[in-house]
Order: C-alpha cells, then structure tokens, then sequence
C-alpha cells in the first residue's frame, strides 16, 4: 500500500467513525467501546503493514547486496583476466616469440 493508499485509509476510518458516531443507536458507553475497538483494530492493521513493509524492504536491500557483490566478483574475474593476459603477452614478447616484424 503507498502512500496515497494508507492516507485514504486512514481518511475512510475517520469518516466511518464520524458517521457511526453520528447515527449510532447504542448508547454512549456502547458507541464509545465500538469506536475504541474500531480504533483498535486500525493500529493493529497499520502495525502488520509497516511490519510487511520493513520486511519487503529488507528483502529489497538483501538482494541489491547481493546483486552487487556478483557485480564486483565479476569485476574482479575480468580484472584479473586481463592482467593475466598482459602477463602472457609481456612473457612473450621478452622470449622473443613476440609477433615478427617485416
């Protein structure tokens, strides 16, 4: 849920509140425990929401971790690659099996 989301949430809850408030047949007692629960449910949704979000967002950032470590693994294969190669290259032409010159 974004943003926009939660705050039309939370917009509808204080609506719906005002309304039953409005046209409750309970009593005041009665009315006053039906919104404390109502109330009560809506921070334990919030809760379990930003727990769901905490939880994706860790997820997310677990996986950029990893996906940058391949990265700079890669990285590394390839520097290594290519020192590799020069050092086949500078061996060669000190033997003197370098390419001829015409």
């Amino acid at each position: 849920m974004d943003k926009n989301g939660f705050s039309s949430f939370l917009l509808g809850l204080g609506v719906g509140v005002g309304i039953g408030m409005l046209f409750a047949p309970k009593s005041g007692a009665e009315t006053r425990e039906a919104i404390k629960n109502k109330a009560s449910e809506g921070a334990d949704f919030v809760k379990q929401r930003t727990g769901d979000v905490r939880q994706t967002a860790a997820e997310w950032v677990d996986k950029g971790k990893e996906a940058l470590n391949r990265q700079r693994e890669n990285l590394n294969d390839a520097m290594d690659a290519g020192r590799q190669a020069y050092q086949d290259t500078v061996n060669r032409e000190a033997q003197g099996s370098g390419p001829s010159q015409a």
